[in-house]
């Protein structure tokens, strides 16, 4: 019977202290670091973020974004935006710490540039051809909401895809609607 009792006592010990080994593993890394490689490769745009783990169901982070082609043409969905600092809350819903599909409510100021083309007139008092372009430079305020999902693996290695929308509140754009997203990879650590 005693056997059986240090058998059983043993294998318990070792199994508990292994799973406080991997739980404190896991939750230990509280910090990420990432880039959104989309958003690099697609539009010309340095995105980088910092993510602090709050719990195993929710974070913080913030984004910095700069525009590295000024000369860029209106990708559509953001106009010419030549930086963003963009502060976010994540909730997961998810069993594993802080992973898996989340919701985000986010911040965002933005500045960025218009570029509104006229037409060539042709002035017949003249004979000449009168035309061109004015650039307006915009800051503004929007808030908005994105969904997604991250993976992480092992060893700290973060991938993320995300998307959302938010709405300008100062009004100094024409247009009235950011958005935010893309594929981010990253470090989970301490």
């Amino acid at each position: 019977m005693k056997k059986y009792f240090y058998t059983i006592l043993i294998f318990f010990t070792t199994f508990v202290t292994f799973s406080q080994n991997n739980y404190e593993q896991e939750t230990t890394k509280y910090n990420e670091l990432k880039i959104n490689m989309s958003n690099l490769i697609g539009f010309k745009f340095l995105d980088v973020g910092y993510e602090k783990i709050i719990n195993e169901e929710s974070t913080f982070g913030v984004n910095l974004l700069f525009n590295l082609d000024s000369n860029s043409e209106s990708t559509g969905l953001d106009e010419y935006r030549t930086f963003s600092i963009t502060p976010y809350y994540r909730h997961f819903f998810s069993n594993k710490y802080a992973q898996g599909f989340f919701v985000e409510a986010f911040t965002m100021l933005h500045s960025a540039k218009e570029d509104d083309y006229y037409y060539e007139i042709f002035d017949p008092n003249t004979g000449m051809y009168s035309g061109g372009s004015n650039s307006n430079t915009y800051t503004d305020f929007a808030v908005g909401i994105s969904a997604g999902a991250k993976w992480v693996s092992r060893r700290g290695f973060v991938a993320e895809i995300y998307l959302g929308i938010g709405r300008d509140l100062l009004g100094n754009s024409d247009e009235e609607v950011v958005g935010r997203g893309g594929v981010a990879i990253g470090y989970r650590f301490k």
